[in-house]
């Protein structure tokens, strides 16, 4: 497909806008210490980046589904005390890129995994509110990524079409997204994932630095 094409760009938020994995992987080392849930290493917490919080027991620990619940709000309890000694930063590019492909007309929209409520809070700090014209957090959905529900809802949203919307992300669970929701689709190599794994889904694109996203808009 032909990136250029794309008329409106869906962004992931963790790994994706925003260096989030310090502060995720230590909240989430935090939950299974407090929980007394096996041990995991930091690689194994990080490749969950992208799950709603309720998705991530099962995945980390055979027969963990019981858990989800206790799981995710022992993770928000946490992760609301750990958030204010961790500082979070957007990755190099991204706060000027934003801005400029607003300037030249582009819909943006975050799909995140994250609750809206921690999405909010995050794109107030960082002065997007103007920049965006959906936020979709997990809680926003019936069914999270892979599945096209956050694609689906931002468009029903704004009238915008999914074939001319580009699906940009660092995880696998992104770019499964945008495949099935028909979108046009870019893994980012810099987030959570290698370009190695990005591969495996088949983006149409991967770029290695934000700004080379940007310039092949603006």
């Amino acid at each position: 497909m032909e990136i250029k094409k794309a008329k409106n760009l869906i962004f992931d938020f963790d790994g994706t806008l925003v260096d989030t994995a310090p502060l995720i992987v230590s909240t989430m080392q935090a939950t299974i210490r407090e929980m007394g849930l096996p041990p995991k290493s930091d690689e194994e917490c990080r490749a969950t980046i992208g799950l709603r919080l309720e998705e991530i027991p099962s995945v980390l620990w055979n027969g963990g589904e019981g858990l989800s619940t206790k799981f995710a709000a022992t993770y928000r309890r946490l992760f609301d005390e750990l958030k204010r000694p961790i500082k979070v930063e957007c990755f190099a590019g991204v706060d000027e890129g934003l801005r400029k492909l607003r300037a030249h007309g582009y819909g943006i929209a975050i799909a995140s995994s994250r609750s809206h409520k921690s999405l909010d809070e995050y794109v107030s700090d960082f002065g997007w509110g103007g920049l965006l014209d959906a936020v979709i957090g997990g809680n926003d959905v019936e069914h999270g990524k892979p599945a096209p529900d956050a694609v689906y809802v931002i468009c029903n949203r704004l009238g915008w079409n999914p074939e001319e919307c580009l699906v940009t992300g660092d995880a696998i669970y992104d770019i499964l997204m945008g495949k099935n929701a028909g979108s046009m689709t870019c893994g980012v190599a810099y987030g959570n994932q290698t370009r190695e794994q990005l591969m495996c889904a088949n983006p149409d694109w991967i770029v290695d630095k934000f700004n080379e996203l940007v310039s092949k808009f603006v």
